[in-house]
């Protein structure tokens, strides 16, 4: 999917403004934000970036953690002071949506960083790996059990460097596999995927988290 140059400068949607509920909340201190911006357009969401604690309103009602590098966005939610709010709305058991670099942030543990953010996520998570493979590669699976109402059948997957669930606690459950390898999680209203939905024109993903 290729994100519209308007994307560079929109800081929320059209609606977002005078919206006092119901407006998901994309990190945007690094990372692949503005593509996460575009699908929720694409489905008349209302949004607004979060680049500092103040634009952490009351309006939001949901969160979306992008893709990018974890390390740098992990010190970039302290100094700009959204590390609390965000870590608040989960622990308030608000949806929130992390992909690839968010799977990272929402882990309570990392097998090869020492750091954890938001430990919200009952998983064991590598950085920066996805098995053998280092860069970029696409298939298709499908996600949510067989006998989940919300399946999904044949979602694209879109890998950039995307981190490896090592392990999967029992608060969580595996939505999605490649390979016999977990690469979704969702436990109770936080949903987080080692690819990245934000990248394909297929909506199905956000529409799910819209949902919760």
């Amino acid at each position: 999917m290729v994100v519209a140059v308007e994307y560079i400068s929109k800081e929320e949607s059209d609606d977002a403004e005078h919206a006092k509920h119901g407006v998901t909340g994309i990190l945007a201190v690094q990372g692949a934000f503005a593509e996460h911006a575009a699908v929720l357009d694409r489905l008349g969401a209302p949004w607004k970036l979060l680049r500092a604690a103040e634009d952490f309103d009351e309006s939001i009602d949901r969160v979306i953690l992008p893709g990018g590098e974890s390390t740098t966005q992990g010190k970039l939610l302290h100094s700009a002071g959204l590390f609390e709010p965000i870590a608040e709305h989960i622990r308030a058991g608000k949806p929130v949506f992390g992909t690839c670099a968010g799977m990272i942030l929402l882990a309570r543990k990392l097998d090869n960083d020492p750091n954890v953010y938001f430990g919200a996520l009952d998983a064991v998570v590598r950085r920066n790996a996805y098995g053998r493979q280092l860069g970029s590669f696409q298939t298709t699976a499908d996600f949510g059990a067989p006998d989940d109402p919300q399946r999904i059948a044949g979602f694209p997957l879109v890998f950039i460097r995307g981190p490896f669930v090592v392990s999967v606690g029992p608060e969580a459950q595996v939505e999605t596999e490649v390979d016999g390898h977990p690469v979704a999680l969702r436990q109770g209203n936080i949903l987080a995927t080692a690819f990245h939905p934000e990248l394909t024109d297929d909506t199905r993903i956000h529409e799910l988290f819209l949902s919760l």
